[in-house]
This record gives C-alpha cells, sequence and structure tokens, in this order.
C-alpha cells in the first residue's frame, strides 16, 4: 500500500492529535453551517443543556455557545483537544457554561433524559452513524434536538476510485435519503438536512492546513509516519477537489420522538 493510500486511521493517534490541535477545525464545517443548522432547533433555554460529542479544539463549540443560552459540554478523546478547548474558551469568555472533557462516545457521562441537543460534526463516523443514532437517543429528553454532520453521497452512483476509497476509510457512507431513512428507523423526527457548501471544505479545512503541513514537515524532518500523514491528507485533498459533486458532508437535524 502507497503511502498515499493509507487511511487516517492507519496513523499512529499522537502523530494525528498533534497535527490537527494546530487547526481551528478538525473536519469541513464554518460558523456559518453551524449557525444554519442552529437555526433549526427551537427549544433552548437558560436551563439547556447541550453536548458537543467529538468537539476536537472546540471551534464550533465557542460558535455554538455564543449563540445559545444554557451550558455546553463538550466531549473528546484526545487530552490535548481538551486541554486546547478548555483553555480558549476561557479566554472566549465562556468558560462559567462551556467545559470540555475527556471522554468516549460510547461511553457517554450523562444521565438519561438529560440532554436537550447534541450536537457533533464529522465525527459520529467514529462509532458508525446507525450506532450512534440509536445509543444517543436514551440521553436526549423527548423532544430533544440532534445535529450532525456525516460524510453522505450526493448520487447513487459514483467513479470507483471514489468510491474505493470511502469504503476503505467509512464504509458506512450512504446517499442522503438513506441517511434520512436511517434517523426515522432510530426514533427521531427528522427536521432539516442541508449540503454543508464547498467552502466549508476548501477555505476552512484544506486552506489552512497548508501552512499546518510546511511546520510538521520541518519539525519531523525524515520522519516516514509524518510524511505519509501530510501525504496522505494532501491525496485527500485532491480526491475531494476531483470528485466533490459526487459527496461531501451533510448537516442532519433531528428531533427526538415524544413517546
Amino acid at each position: 500500500m502507497s503511502n498515499k493510500n493509507k487511511t487516517i486511521h492507519e496513523f499512529d493517534f499522537n502523530f494525528i492529535c498533534e497535527y490537527f490541535s494546530r487547526l481551528e477545525r478538525q473536519g469541513p464545517g464554518s460558523p456559518e453551517a453551524t449557525l444554519k443548522a442552529l437555526g433549526f432547533i427551537d427549544n433552548l433555554t437558560g436551563q439547556s443543556c447541550i453536548a458537543d460529542l467529538g468537539c476536537g479544539t472546540g471551534g464550533q463549540t465557542r460558535t455554538l455557545a455564543a449563540h445559545v443560552q444554557g451550558s455546553v459540554t463538550g466531549l473528546d478523546l484526545f487530552p490535548d483537544f481538551i486541554r486546547i478547548f478548555n483553555r480558549q474558551a476561557t479566554q472566549s469568555g465562556l468558560q462559567d457554561r462551556v467545559e470540555g472533557i475527556v471522554g468516549s462516545m460510547d461511553k457517554l457521562p450523562f444521565a438519561e433524559e438529560e440532554l436537550d441537543l447534541i450536537w457533533s460534526e464529522g465525527a459520529i463516523y467514529n462509532i458508525g452513524f446507525e450506532r450512534g443514532l440509536n445509543e444517543w437517543r436514551k440521553f436526549l429528553k423527548p423532544g430533544g434536538y440532534l445535529a450532525i454532520s456525516e460524510s453522505s453521497w450526493f448520487t447513487a452512483e459514483r467513479p470507483e476510485e471514489i468510491h474505493r476509497f470511502w469504503m476503505d476509510m467509512y464504509p458506512e457512507i450512504d446517499t442522503i435519503p438513506n441517511k434520512i431513512a436511517q434517523i426515522q428507523r432510530a426514533g427521531y423526527v427528522p427536521v432539516a438536512s442541508f449540503i454543508l457548501p464547498e467552502s466549508c471544505w476548501t477555505e476552512h479545512y484544506y486552506a489552512p492546513q497548508v501552512p499546518v503541513q510546511e511546520m510538521f514537515l520541518h519539525q519531523y524532518p525524515g520522519n516516514e509516519a509524518a510524511a505519509e500523514l501530510v501525504a496522505s491528507l494532501r491525496h485527500e485533498e485532491e480526491l475531494y477537489r476531483r470528485y466533490k459533486e459526487f459527496y461531501g458532508y451533510v448537516f442532519y437535524i433531528a428531533k427526538k420522538m415524544e413517546q
């Protein structure tokens, strides 16, 4: 297997964490997309409890917290991300309502029906879309909301190269209608879905990586793992630019059924 065809999951977690901790965002998205998704959610008050699962360093969490009342808990597996998360929350003056904790998506530290909103941008794939939908549901209050962005196919068929890439990286990728059907089967009412614009990838995700990649390679000269990680990410960007009409991230907003 050539280095450019390695998936991100095959690299050392410490390298991945160090690389992505230098970025504002750990996946495609934008403040505008976060706020557009938030616009479909109408039940939030000063007493609301919100969780951002797979929060990374919290770029989207701070956007969320600046536009809602209530408390926001960010959860991520990587302690370094959470250290950055809490430092930046303090710098933004949000520390009274926003806290980052180290934890795993498959063992959430919340009580049943504690949360008014579960947020997760580009992270549910870590445990799988359907599994996340089903396991997280019990933590939502009846009528509580789920807002997640997830990689999805835009077309029923696609070129073999990009199909193979995604089958290696995330076989649970599926078309938008199939994702919505999964949401319904898991006991939610689909509220809205929208495709993240191209700028969420190019301007907000890939462009900031260019200087980080140069610094990373300079910091680890001759390190094969560092070179392979950067090569893999550059290959991923190249594939996106060639095949972006076939796939992307989709924001799905759903509401837990009252019964």
